[in-house]
């Protein structure tokens, strides 16, 4: 992997911060309990990479002694660190600048890595690498995301999909050669963990999140897609124009409800 694409890869979620953090999913509680069932007690210190806005990391308060949030982009750790210092500035947790393969942080210093919704982001072997690094013996890797779109209802989902699908497409027409982001498969995580052979253990486990939501938060959360953000970076007004007949679907099919929707997730795990 090129440190162009690399850089690419980071440069995707600039200017959309304060969107992403209000609109996309907390991690479920249910993580919580399922690593901790893995590692045999609750976690001292985590390093949660590719953390964003620190979604990801502030479930972890109440649970850990350290908690380290890592993120590349200036501007998804800034809304982090500003929700940070909302939170009253706690002690134990930190957010910093740090690239996956190469953490800034020191050998067998932490228990736990994760990373929610960034993996793909990631090239998986040299990060492999680095994560057993910082990880002790016994320690655990989790790679966790949901899918997309959050179930609820046939024609929402429909519709959601077919909006990003044209985004991602005008994203990558509109983009200059040696400009575009480069993801890896989701569905190859647990095979790249197994082929780095540094894991003496691993799975995939399956669980689900309710949350509640009104038609803005369902219509942003489409927004929050990264493709179809670049799409409008780049000057897709057509897809300007089909975001807003989306919003105009979802607030007909909500209304003024706030409704339950579904969020399905899928967690990769390697114990060293």
């Amino acid at each position: 992997m090129s440190e162009q694409v690399r850089q690419n890869n980071v440069d995707r979620f600039s200017g959309f911060g304060n969107l992403y953090d209000q609109s996309r999913p907390k991690a479920p509680v249910d993580l919580i309990h399922i690593l901790a069932m893995y590692l045999g007690r609750p976690p001292e210190a985590i390093a949660d990479v590719g953390c964003g806005t620190g979604l990801s990391s502030f479930i972890w308060l109440d649970h850990a002694k350290q908690i380290i949030g890592i993120e590349p982009n200036d501007d998804m750790r800034a809304v982090a660190i500003t929700r940070w210092q909302e939170n009253g500035r706690p002690g134990q947790l930190h957010f910093i600048k740090g690239l996956s393969y190469e953490l800034p942080l020191e050998a067998a210093s932490v228990v736990l890595v994760t990373c929610s919704q960034s993996f793909h982001w990631m090239d998986p072997q040299p990060t492999l690498q680095e994560f057993a690094r910082v990880l002790r013996p016994g320690g655990v890797f989790a790679a966790y995301d949901c899918d997309w779109p959050p179930s609820a209802s046939t024609e929402l989902e429909q519709a959601y999909e077919a909006l990003i699908q044209v985004a991602e497409k005008r994203a990558s027409d509109l983009s200059e050669s040696g400009k575009e982001a480069y993801k890896w498969p989701k569905d190859q995580h647990l095979q790249q963990i197994r082929k780095s052979g540094l894991f003496r253990y691993s799975r995939e486990i399956v669980f689900h999140h309710w949350e509640s939501c009104d038609a803005d938060r369902y219509a942003n959360l489409a927004l929050s897609q990264g493709g179809l953000q670049t799409a409008l970076k780049l000057g897709a007004g057509e897809i300007a124009t089909a975001a807003e007949q989306f919003r105009v679907l979802v607030k007909r099919e909500f209304g003024d409800e706030i409704r339950p929707i579904l969020f399905g997730y899928r967690m990769r795990i390697g114990v060293k």
